[in-house]
Parts: structure tokens; sequence; C-alpha cells
């Protein structure tokens, strides 16, 4: 399947036209299959989407929510991506949701993979709608390019990979590359001329897999629905 581009004037416009998309896809799962599931990405692009997909009129309570990754901090933390999850998503009408966090207390994110396999369970699978970000280095989730355990993250089968980035602070937990291609509907977005003309960059190369972009190798093998939203 093609991947689909929505362009917006404003980053206002795009917050609003993807809360409003991510919250229809959520009615029909829950009118499908009882329930829907929505795992975000943190940072600060999400936050203005978040705000407004809050507010929107589904029944929450039926709605189960996770991260696409974590920097394995506590969600206390100025850079943890479950705090701001927390302040700018699990509010209002959406505090009703069912979130589960992807840290505990263990000292690495590859001591706790196991615990955090087994909370995640009962998340229902394949997952209804996954928002990716994209780094500047053409990282998405956490799988960072010439990280250690990159390869490891992009074959196996299980939900969950520790990372450690070659440059980015703080080790990570993320979903692990055939997680995020098995979900019905998967959304990248992004902001500003940079990160547009990265992704396109990415799209176009032909390189062996392995020296690929990883939000290329993700997508390549994304086979439901995909799309960008972005704004300059």
């Amino acid at each position: 399947m093609s991947l689909q581009w929505h362009e917006f004037a404003s980053k206002a416009q795009l917050d609003t036209a993807l809360a409003n998309h991510i919250a229809d896809r959520l009615k029909a799962a829950i009118d499908a299959r009882g329930a829907a599931s929505l795992a975000v990405s943190g940072g600060r692009t999400p936050a203005g989407m978040f705000a407004a997909l809050a507010q929107a009129a589904i029944d929450w309570r039926r709605v189960n929510i996770t991260l696409v990754d974590e920097r394995w901090v506590q969600p206390d933390h100025a850079d943890s991506n479950e705090r701001s999850v927390r302040e700018h998503l699990l509010q209002g009408p959406a505090a009703q949701a069912h979130f589960i966090s992807l840290v505990n207390g263990a000292a690495t994110p590859h001591e706790a993979l196991t615990a955090i396999e087994a909370r995640l369970a009962i998340f229902p699978s394949p997952i209804d709608v996954l928002i990716l970000g994209m780094g500047d280095d053409g990282h998405t989730a956490s799988l960072f390019p010439n990280a250690a355990e990159l390869e490891a993250a992009c074959a196996s089968e299980a939900q969950l990979a520790a990372v450690t980035p070659p440059v980015a602070p703080h080790q990570r937990i993320t979903l692990t590359l055939p997680t995020i291609a098995k979900a019905r509907e998967v959304i990248v977005h992004i902001t500003g001329d940079s990160k547009k003309a990265l992704l396109q960059t990415a799209l176009g190369e032909d390189k062996p897999v392995p020296l690929q972009y990883p939000i290329r190798r993700v997508l390549d093998r994304v086979t439901t629905g995909k799309s960008v939203f972005w704004t300059a």
C-alpha cells in the first residue's frame, strides 16, 4: 500500500485534523471489536494534537493507550514521554482511557523487558492506530541508526526491545519493528521543512536495508494503512 501524504497550512490545522482522524479510527475500532488500541510517540510535536484528541467524544473507557517508545526515566522526569502523555492526552474525557506504562523500577530497560512484555499482554493487538515521530537522524520509535541493538529490534518477534542510542541521552524501550508494522494504521507525524526533506530522501534512497534510515525500514514493512501528517 502506498504512503499517503496530508499537508497542512499550520500546526493548529494539523493538530485538529490528526486528532479527528485518530478519533474516527478509534470509534470505528470500538464499533467493530468492542475496544480500541492507540500507541503514541512523545516529544513536543504531538502536544497540541494530544490536547485536541483528549476532548473527542469517544467511549474512552474502551480505549487502551501505550507508548511507541520510552526513555528509561521515571514518569516525573522532564524527558519522560509518559509525562507528556499524562499532561496533554490523559486529560478531560480521555482520562478514562486505560494507559499502560513502558517503565518500571528496574535499573535498565534490558532487565525490564520480560515484566513490561507481560504488562502489555492485555493490550489489544494488532494496534489500531500507531503514531510515529522521526528524529533528525532518521530514527523512529527508538530504532536508532548504528545502535548495537538495532538489527535485533528490527527482526525480533517480541513486542519490545531495549535500545542504547549511540548519541541521544537515556537508554530506551521500544516497540519492535515487526510490532509496529503489524498495526492496522501507521501515521508519521512530523513538522518542518527539514523533516519533510529527510523523509523524502529516506524513502528515495537506493541502499541495502541495513544502511537505510530506520523510518524507511519501518514504512517499507507496513502493508496496511500508512500516511504522513505534516506542516511546515
